[in-house]
C-alpha cells in the first residue's frame, strides 16, 4: 500500500491536525516506510504460534475475589465536618 500526499492531507483533516505541504511531504515518506514495515510482518508465518503476554512464561497474579466493605470506612470519614454512622452528613440544600 501507497499513501499520496493528498492522502497525508485528507488523514490530518480527520485528525484534526495542520500540516503544510512540506509536512505532507514529509509524512508521505514516513508513512510509507511504516506501511511497508507492516507489510514485512504480514509475511511472517505464524501458523501454530500461541499468542502470549510476555517473552518470559509466567502465571499472573489475581487476587480472591470476595466482596467486602473496604475496612476503611473510618479512615474516609475521619475528616468529614459532620458524618453519622460511616455515612456523609450534607446539609439541606433545597426547600
Amino acid at each position: 500500500m501507497s499513501v499520496d500526499t493528498a492522502t497525508v492531507k485528507r488523514v490530518a483533516h480527520l485528525a484534526r491536525i495542520a500540516v503544510t505541504d512540506e509536512d505532507a511531504e514529509r509524512m508521505t515518506g514516513e508513512l510509507n516506510a511504516i506501511l511497508g514495515f507492516v507489510e514485512q510482518l504480514n509475511e511472517v508465518d505464524v501458523a501454530g504460534v500461541e499468542p502470549m503476554t510476555s517473552v518470559t512464561p509466567m502465571a499472573m497474579r489475581q487476587r480472591t475475589d470476595l466482596v467486602t466493605d473496604g475496612g476503611k470506612a473510618d479512615d474516609i470519614v475521619a475528616n468529614a465536618p459532620a458524618s453519622e454512622e460511616n455515612f456523609f452528613l450534607v446539609p439541606k440544600v433545597v426547600e
